[in-house]
């Protein structure tokens, strides 16, 4: 992937992000355990964050410079899971895992098109957006071990 302007990324980052926001909506629509709707519409509003956030960086609302960068730890979850696809009535757990590969995908995208990246406003965007995968995937790392913690696993 080729980018001629920090423009470019945003917009092909805000489809990736809108793309996010429909799965965890839908996954969120389908499920019937409770706790599992809530936290995919939690996350369906944490990736809308993130469409905010990148439309007001294209709309000069806010400077990549303002970005907070911190480190996120990688618990290395999903590392050791294969691909599903996604299916009404799956289980909790592989709606999880799931969604962490989904998660461990952007942000390797992300970290590769940040180190192919030529200027340094494109770098910080691509930083920026593996920040925010980087702890989605967190989150949903700690829950799948929360939820298999409960279970005895």
């Amino acid at each position: 992937m080729n980018f001629n302007s920090v423009e470019e990324i945003i917009e092909y980052a805000l489809g990736k992000e809108k793309e996010a926001v429909e799965f965890y909506t839908e996954i969120s629509q389908n499920e019937t355990f409770g706790a599992a709707q809530k936290t995919f519409l939690q996350f369906a509003e944490e990736e809308k964050k993130h469409v905010k956030l990148l439309e007001d960086l294209g709309n000069d609302k806010v400077k990549i410079g303002e970005y907070k960068f911190e480190w996120i730890p990688d618990m290395k979850r999903s590392d050791y899971m294969v691909d599903v696809e996604y299916e009404p009535g799956m289980h909790y757990t592989d709606i999880l895992r799931l969604a962490m590969k989904r998660e461990e995908k952007a942000l390797e995208l992300y970290n590769e098109l940040a180190g192919k990246a030529d200027k340094e406003d494109f770098v910080n965007v691509f930083k920026m957006l593996c920040q925010e995968e980087a702890k989605h995937k967190q989150i949903l790392e700690t829950i799948y071990d929360d939820f298999m913690a409960e279970q005895g696993d």
